[in-house]
């Protein structure tokens, strides 16, 4: 909720801005006014929060094979990378700049990360020795590869803003169901 009010919020008082057309770190750049309070609301809150949970997760997996342990070391690592370009924002001045260039860095290791985590976690816990994670393995094959497409390939056919927030909303949505499958009773 956090990341869609900041974005909302924000993106409505920056004038001239479009959603369609500017990318959500936009908001954030050096120098755009608020720019402190929307990486604070946007980036690093939702990205702390992930990592919680994120770590929660990984307690709940223990005992499962180690590619869904890596996988989960992998997301935890994509959520801090995410919370990550709040605290390295973008210089609008200059996209080729130190402090761009780093946030650019964080951007790719964010979905990177998380790609390949949720694909490990998808392939890994598709076991009998644990039915309860059925759904939440369907649920990471799917976001994993909505982020890579959304990421990757439909900047080229979509307006970038667009991509790019499908690729944030695709992630987010997974931490939801990392949150319940975290939460969710084993097999004794």
């Amino acid at each position: 909720m956090s990341f869609a009010l900041a974005l909302a919020g924000f993106g409505a008082v920056l004038d001239g801005y479009a959603h369609s057309r500017h990318p959500v770190a936009l908001l954030g750049a050096a120098g755009v006014p608020y720019a402190l309070w929307f990486n604070l609301l946007a980036f690093v809150l939702p990205g702390v929060l992930a990592a919680a949970v994120a770590v929660g997760l990984r307690q709940s997996l223990a005992g499962t094979r180690w590619s869904v342990r890596v996988g989960a070391q992998l997301v935890l690592l994509s959520a801090l990378a995410f919370a990550a370009q709040g605290l390295l924002p973008l210089d609008p001045q200059d996209f080729d700049a130190a402090p761009s260039r780093l946030h650019a860095t964080v951007w790719l290791l964010w979905w990177l990360a998380f790609a390949a985590g949720a694909l490990a976690i998808a392939i890994g816990s598709r076991s009998r020795a644990r039915p309860e994670l059925r759904g939440f393995s369907q649920a990471s094959l799917i976001a994993a590869l909505a982020v890579l497409l959304f990421a990757l390939v439909l900047p080229s056919l979509l307006p970038v803003g667009l991509a790019q927030r499908a690729a944030f909303g695709a992630w987010l949505l997974w931490w939801l169901a990392a949150a319940r499958a975290q939460a969710a009773p084993r097999p004794s």
